[in-house]
């Protein structure tokens, strides 16, 4: 259900219901931030809080309220969420703790968030465990602390499920204009991607900020990515968790190349969302798709006084996959023109300090620097501390910054690269001349990558399995079966045949004359063969079938043909991420796939583009395009190979639990899966 946030978000009446400190301190907040609209104290015995009359009761409020703000403990909050929303009441905010988040400490915790959600009903809540949010585009809040925001006539919408986080980013002083903050708490309602999405209509709101720390609903976060497209308001998320590598019961190299966080960083780069991975980055990267919006490539230019600033600006840039073009002629001429013969131009620039405080010198250099085809021109400028010191002497970079704004349109930063060495006021006198104040180096061009990483999302919606399999874990199909099941599905497979060791004097003869010499013997059950002494290779007689089949650690056996001409060796794997789908990692297989940890992961289903972007990602894929004169892969029979795997996995969302391919041999003209490894859990009936 998609509730309507907007009477909650915009208020004309609020009732703060409660008589603690909290509820005092949201007044108080109401009264610094201006809130035009009515306020009403609600209490069963005060008569006066912060100098307003009080109610007894929700029933005896004039008329239902907009928003409402309840600081009481939770079982009273679950009396009073049913008060309101049985009177039409247009949102609350739950600030109490003790529901589903303390489930492990509190026997009744998850019953009682139940009771709350019946008790709203179809009125939205925030939280529960939640600070609640705060509008500075209207002069509206429920928030029972400080905050160090201001009004703002448009800005960027901030979401996250931390309220201590969230009254941190209100602290900033890097110029961010923050036109909404709102925290999700424990989400027991909506979720944070569905709270987002009542934000997009507002045209104030020029990007959306995501501190997520868990989704609950892929489908509303796919829902989200669509509408924020359509509308233009880019993403950006910090997604916490990325030190988890564990995945439990695992068997294949699959599970540790992607950990659990793979899926997370598939689930955004979906979405076309960028991913960030610290506040200041994060804060940084909403500061230039505010200005600028999203930044199509990583081109751009820097321009310093100083050959330190240049080089720190390249190597910081380098790492983070900018790329600084050459001086094109035109850029050459007018730099000359400006700076004279004392200046080595180049691209990063260190026009020295020859022009300093001539402001018509100074832009028609930094004009000359701007090209069109640049997603970034970027001014590094640091000023002096304003407690000791004097910026006055700074007043030329900032006039000849915004003029070459004003007069050649590029897309420009000032940069300090100390974050503490642009001052706040200048950095909002930068914004209000449409140049993105960015403080720090390093943060500018983590911020800048990032920003060229908002893509449309994909149209394909995830593959999500319809029920729960079975928690007793899953079953390890022998390899032959695995293999024959997946070749149904297109897979292409050696010749093979299965045998039974106490049988091979009345099979093996038939055997190895259907599969041919030379040929490789496996025990079945075991999921890592090679450790386990489980595999011979280059058999050449039905002696040397019989010699290795003898040391082999089971009775199963698995006769295959062996595939020769080898390019290169892929690892095809697909894993079931209970928070975010299905992940396909796609990487180096054989002996390197620990070797060398060269893999990509997606969500299933998969774009012909994304698996493209994905191969050519990986570093193997050097002798995939034929390294050195050597023949090429079939890239062709790769794709096949990728979409038989993917056709299997979707025909069985519900039982899959643990796909691996490894390895895919690679040939001039052929890709043939040689090791494969299934697991599935058994369907449960409704």
């Amino acid at each position: 259900m998609n509730r309507d946030f907007s009477s909650l978000f915009r208020p004309d009446s609020i009732a703060v219901i409660g008589g603690g400190a909290w509820c005092r301190q949201v007044i108080e907040q109401l009264k610094k931030i201006e809130f035009s609209g009515q306020i009403w104290p609600v209490h069963p015995r005060a008569s006066d809080i912060c100098g307003l009359a009080v109610f007894a009761s929700v029933d005896d409020l004039p008329t239902p309220p907009d928003a409402s703000f309840i600081g009481v403990n939770r079982y009273a909050t679950v009396e009073v969420v049913a008060a309101l929303s049985k009177r039409g009441a247009g949102g609350a905010v739950c600030f109490a703790s003790g529901f589903l988040e303390a489930q492990n400490e509190a026997a009744d915790a998850a019953d009682l968030q139940q009771d709350l959600l019946r008790a709203a009903d179809d009125m939205p809540i925030l939280g529960p465990n939640c600070y609640g949010f705060i509008n500075y585009l209207d002069g509206a809040l429920l928030w029972p602390d400080q905050h160090g925001g201001q009004h703002v006539d448009r800005g960027v919408a901030i979401l996250t499920q931390s309220s201590n986080i969230a009254i941190n980013l209100t602290m900033q002083a890097r110029g961010l204009p923050i036109a909404y903050m709102v925290t999700v708490g424990n989400q027991a309602q909506s979720d944070m991607a569905r709270i987002a999405q009542s934000l997009l209509d507002d045209p104030r709101v020029t990007a959306i900020g995501l501190h997520i720390e868990g989704v609950s609903d892929l489908r509303a976060f796919e829902e989200l990515a669509r509408q924020a497209a359509a509308r233009g308001k880019p993403i950006v998320a910090l997604k916490v968790g990325r030190s988890d590598q564990a995945q439990a019961a695992t068997l294949s190299h699959t599970a540790s190349l992607a950990g659990r966080d793979a899926g997370a960083d598939a689930l955004l780069r979906r979405c076309g969302m960028a991913r960030v991975d610290d506040l200041p980055v994060f804060l940084e990267t909403l500061k230039i798709l505010h200005v600028l919006g999203p930044r199509e490539q990583c081109r751009i230019a820097t321009i310093s006084c100083s050959g330190g600033e240049a080089s720190l600006a390249a190597d910081l840039g380098q790492a983070q996959g900018m790329v600084f073009p050459s001086l094109s002629s035109d850029q050459l001429q007018g730099l000359r023109a400006a700076l004279g013969p004392m200046v080595a131009l180049a691209n990063p620039l260190d026009y020295h300090t020859y022009i300093w405080r001539d402001v018509p010198a100074m832009t028609q250099a930094f004009s000359a620097m701007a090209h069109p085809d640049l997603d970034m021109l970027m001014l590094i400028v640091d000023f002096p501390r304003g407690d000791r010191c004097s910026a006055a002497d700074w007043e030329c970079a900032i006039e000849a910054a915004i003029a070459t704004r004003e007069q050649t349109g590029v897309p420009l930063a000032m940069v300090a690269t100390l974050p503490e060495l642009m001052p706040e006021e200048i950095a909002h006198r930068l914004l209000d001349a449409g140049v993105v104040p960015l403080c720090g180096l390093r943060e500018a061009m983590s911020a800048a990558a990032a920003a060229s990483r908002i893509a449309p999302p994909s149209d394909l919606p995830l593959a999500l399995s319809t029920i729960c399999a079975a928690d007793t874990g899953a079953t390890l199909i022998p390899e032959g079966i695995a293999k024959q099941r997946l070749a149904e599905s297109g897979l292409r497979i050696p010749r093979s045949c299965r045998l039974n060791r106490t049988e091979l004097a009345t099979t093996l003869a038939k055997a190895t004359s259907e599969v041919g010499f030379p040929l490789v013997l496996k025990a079945e059950g075991l999921a890592h063969k090679s450790e386990a002494g489980a595999v011979r290779l280059g058999l050449g007689s039905q002696v040397d079938v019989v010699e290795a089949a003898h040391n082999m650690p089971s009775d199963q056996l698995l006769l295959e043909e062996m595939i020769s001409d080898t390019v290169a060796e892929l690892l095809i794997g697909v894993t079931r991420d209970p928070a975010h789908g299905f992940v396909l990692t796609l990487g180096a297989g054989g002996v390197l796939t620990e070797m060398l940890q060269d893999s990509v992961s997606l969500l299933l289903p998969v774009s012909d583009t994304m698996l493209a972007q994905a191969l050519d990602q990986l570093r193997i894929n050097r002798l995939l395009t034929g390294y050195r004169g050597a023949a090429p892969a079939d890239r062709s029979a790769i794709l096949r190979a990728i979409r038989a795997v993917e056709h299997y996995v979707l025909a069985h969302l519900d039982t899959l639990e643990e796909l691996e391919i490894n390895p895919l041999i690679c040939t001039p003209t052929d890709a043939i899966a040689v090791d494969a490894l299934l697991r599935e859990k058994d369907k449960i009936d409704d």
